[in-house]
């Protein structure tokens, strides 16, 4: 039974939800949902704080900033209450409300960013913003997810080992690439212990992370519009970008068998389903796939059928599901 003091000490490693049962598909859903910050960047903020606190860099009037979407905000919010730090949360206009007001009850302070810069877009925007907030103020402590090695250390020292003692002959591993710590430290980890495993990074089209050219992203979580500096594609051996029109039909896939997840996983399952429609030996193979969150602070975007319709057209949504009745039911 386990017992903690602190909501940053308990971490999901263990659940997996079998896709072979949902979706015809031999891929092992691997679920970072359950813990009191809800998404796998609980794990990456446990470790940068904590670094920060072993470098020194956090006083007693320090103020810790970051930029995030939203999962790693709401991360750090926790872990800034449970440990008394005051944090500033620096968003752009895609964070969903929910996340933004629950940073606010955990007693964070939010900025919004509303104008993506021309050259980087709303990343290279809410960084210029946290740069300003820096200089203009020395108590201000940047733990900057996007180049600090604690995030990829995070999944190095937990998400791999835990995977590797649930599947200890997983053939293929699949992870979707925002900051690319996750995907890193996973990397990492299987080409130190077991280089046979086949490593394949799931990106949004319109990242840039990998070297394809900027589009609109609506969908916060994977992607990125200036190259990940924890990036190294030494480690990953293939690369599939997922339209968000087919996140949002998958994440709408999974509902249908009551599995409502958060649009990352949407986009990590769509591509785990393309890599597996195009490999003609999947009979057999061992494969799982990183969840990062559920679904519930999902629910005004990719959940809703108005924003569906107005982002990406009502063909996103798939036909409209019948009920037992025979009769047609209408999305919310």
């Amino acid at each position: 039974m386990p017992v903690i003091s602190a909501p940053h000490e308990f971490n999901q490693d263990d659940l997996y939800v079998d896709l072979g049962a949902v979706l015809d598909m031999p891929l092992f859903l691997k679920c970072e949902g359950f813990n009191f910050t809800g998404s796998v960047k609980q794990k990456a903020a446990v470790e940068m704080v904590e670094a920060a606190e072993r470098d020194g860099l956090i006083e007693a009037d320090s103020v810790l900033v970051e930029s995030s979407s939203g999962n790693l905000g709401i991360a750090l919010s926790v872990i800034a209450a449970a440990k008394g730090y005051r944090f500033v949360c620096v968003t752009d206009s895609r964070c969903n409300l929910a996340a933004k007001r629950l940073m606010s009850v955990l007693g964070a302070t939010v900025h919004t960013v509303t104008e993506p810069d021309a050259d980087g877009g709303f990343l290279a925007a809410r960084i210029n913003h946290v740069r300003g907030l820096c200089a203009a103020d020395d108590r201000y402590v940047w733990l900057n997810q996007y180049a600090n090695e604690a995030n990829w250390r995070a999944h190095y020292r937990h998400t791999a080992p835990a995977v590797d003692r649930s599947f200890p002959d997983l053939d293929v591993l699949f992870v979707g690439a925002g900051t690319t710590g996750t995907l890193m430290g996973c990397a990492r980890w299987y080409r130190e212990h077991r280089p046979n495993v086949r490593i394949v990074a799931v990106d949004s089209v319109g990242s840039v992370a990998f070297g394809h050219p900027p589009g609109p992203r609506m969908i916060p979580g994977l992607g990125s519009g200036v190259r990940p500096s924890l990036l190294d594609e030494e480690f990953v051996d293939e690369v599939i970008h997922v339209p968000e029109r087919e996140t949002v039909r998958m994440c709408h896939r999974l509902a249908g068998s009551g599995f409502v997840f958060g649009g990352s996983t949407g986009t990590v399952v769509s591509g785990a389903g393309q890599w597996l429609d195009a490999t003609p030996r999947r009979t057999g193979l061992t494969c799982v796939a990183i969840s990062p969150d559920m679904g519930e602070r999902y629910l005004d975007t990719v959940y809703q059928a108005n924003w569906v319709e107005g982002v990406y057209g009502r063909e996103a949504l798939g036909p409209p599901r019948p009920d037992p009745t025979g009769r047609q039911i209408n999305r919310i």
